[in-house]
């Protein structure tokens, strides 16, 4: 990273402190400051983004981190700058995060930062989700603002392990986005989609991910062989809403 730009880096808000582990606030703010700068200069965030990086997206990126399993595998794809995998490797060091982005300048930004801020539970992955289906599974696999979700599940959910589920983070429209998927959702053997308010009482702005698992965790192959009889009709799996409040 070179040294020499002179953007000025927002300063983290007090809430912070109660989102990133204390042993790790000093790798989250390096982060912003990278994003910040860097991350800006090589257009990976817009410069209008550097003023409010904490609230729009180390907070809201780092609540995601509540629907991770203990010891996790995950799978972060369209990584861009890092966002929401680097974020949720330094807020929980005990998950292990594999970053799938296409293009070599955002991969070069990854590596400098995973390097830079010494983070050994990260590996980056230069590519497409495709090139990973049927090479390796994950317990969660995490996206933002990459695809509407009925495209988003041909790519996240073959290397989804079978315990596992889909979390990304989504808008307001992820109702609409729930209900365009449905034939995507019960071909493909997937359960029913659980929308989750994150961050609630605690940031300024709250955070909307949707988790969708296998309806059967015994078969996760994708496309699953379904067999129905001419006319037949699967029952479209309905969406459940809750909130997640700090404890």
């Amino acid at each position: 990273m070179t040294d020499d730009v002179s953007r000025e880096t927002p300063s983290a808000p007090e809430v912070a402190r109660r989102v990133f582990p204390s042993d790790r606030f000093t790798l989250v703010e390096r982060y912003a400051e990278l994003l910040a700068t860097e991350g800006v200069v090589r257009g990976l965030i817009g410069p209008r983004e550097a003023p409010r990086l904490w609230d729009r997206h180390l907070l809201n990126c780092a609540v995601l981190g509540e629907l991770l399993p203990q010891g996790a595998t995950v799978c972060d794809i369209g990584s861009g700058a890092g966002l929401p995998g680097l974020v949720l490797a330094i807020a929980r060091p005990d998950v292990r995060i594999t970053l799938v982005e296409p293009l070599l300048r955002r991969t070069a930004f990854l590596e400098e930062v995973v390097d830079g801020l010494g983070l050994d539970t990260v590996e980056i992955f230069r590519g497409r989700a495709e090139e990973l289906h049927g090479q390796r599974r994950f317990d969660v696999v995490t996206s933002r603002a990459v695809a509407p979700l009925e495209r988003l599940l041909g790519w996240s959910m073959p290397l989804v392990a079978g315990s596992g589920a889909l979390v990304a983070m989504k808008g307001s429209s992820i109702t609409e986005e729930i209900e365009a998927a449905q034939d995507v959702l019960v071909h493909g053997g997937c359960g029913v989609p659980e929308v989750i308010v994150l961050g609630e009482g605690l940031l300024s702005s709250t955070t909307v991910a949707v988790r969708v698992p296998w309806a059967d965790p015994t078969r996760v192959s994708w496309p699953l062989a379904v067999s129905r009889s001419p006319g037949a009709k699967n029952r479209p799996p309905q969406n459940r809403r809750k909130k997640r409040r700090p404890a």
